[in-house]
């Protein structure tokens, strides 16, 4: 399971907010690069980089915070927040983002989100499915769509969508531990199950699912490994780091250990 931290930012800073509520804003570092070279340095390969700006202005806003950390680190970014237009995916790519994570859009302009994975690849385009209560949220969690969260997935990955990242807005920054049963529900009702028969006429069951990444709640270094055992490819660590709550020695050691 792929160890993945954090970096939201406000005016080009390093924040953390609770259940997506700007008015809780915390400022942790004035410099993201700084932050994601530290996350480098422990053996860290991966970041999840969130526009919250963006996400409020609903267009791309720190993508210079993006191209900072992007050349200044070999971090493989995804990155999020305020991408609505053609325009505003080229400028996030541009700038040095690995894959990006497309949220509101998918919800409200599904053709536009359908038409970014076509011509990019389901490599490089992550859906964001981020709910309250097992229904979609969306513009920065400012709203509530009618949509049902596993339907929703569902959707997406028949037109073949990967990568899925699930936060469950209640847990979000609550440090209150995830949505275990939530990611289970998640994985169990997008598997697939698909014969394969060898060139010897044998049979075989292959099993096929999205690959989810956890994020909201994470509390504790116990939690990650039960998300891994679930099946989770990937997790978002976010205010437990920097609550000191999690360690980055701990997340090294992990990477050490899990190869």
């Amino acid at each position: 399971m792929r160890l993945i931290p954090a970096i939201d930012i406000i005016d080009g800073k390093c924040v953390r907010l609770s259940k997506g509520d700007y008015n809780t804003k915390k400022i942790y570092n004035e410099d993201p690069v700084e932050v994601a070279k530290e996350f480098e340095a422990h053996g860290i390969q991966n970041l999840h980089l969130v526009d919250l700006d963006g996400a409020k202005s609903k267009h791309i806003v720190n993508h210079n915070v993006l191209e900072s950390i992007a050349s200044k680190t070999s971090l493989k970014i995804d990155f999020g927040g305020g991408l609505k237009t053609d325009e505003d995916l080229h400028i996030a790519f541009e700038s040095g983002a690995h894959q990006i994570t497309g949220g509101s859009i998918a919800v409200k302009d599904s053709d536009v989100f359908l038409g970014w994975l076509e011509n990019y690849g389901p490599n490089k385009i992550i859906l964001g499915a981020d709910a309250q209560d097992e229904k979609v949220a969306v513009s920065g969690w400012q709203e509530e769509s009618d949509q049902e969260l596993v339907p929703f997935i569902q959707f997406y990955q028949k037109k073949g969508i990967k990568y899925v990242i699930c936060t469950d807005i209640g847990k979000d920054g609550m440090l209150g531990g995830p949505s275990f049963e939530l990611y289970k529900k998640i994985i169990s009702k997008t598997m697939k199950h698909e014969t394969v028969v060898s060139g010897s006429g044998v049979e075989d069951k292959e099993v096929i699912g999205i690959n989810l990444i956890a994020s909201g709640g994470i509390s504790t270094f116990d939690e990650l490994p039960k998300l891994a055992k679930m099946g989770c490819e990937g997790t978002i660590i976010g205010k437990a780091i920097y609550e000191n709550r999690i360690s980055l020695k701990q997340l090294e050691a992990y990477i050490l250990q899990n190869g």
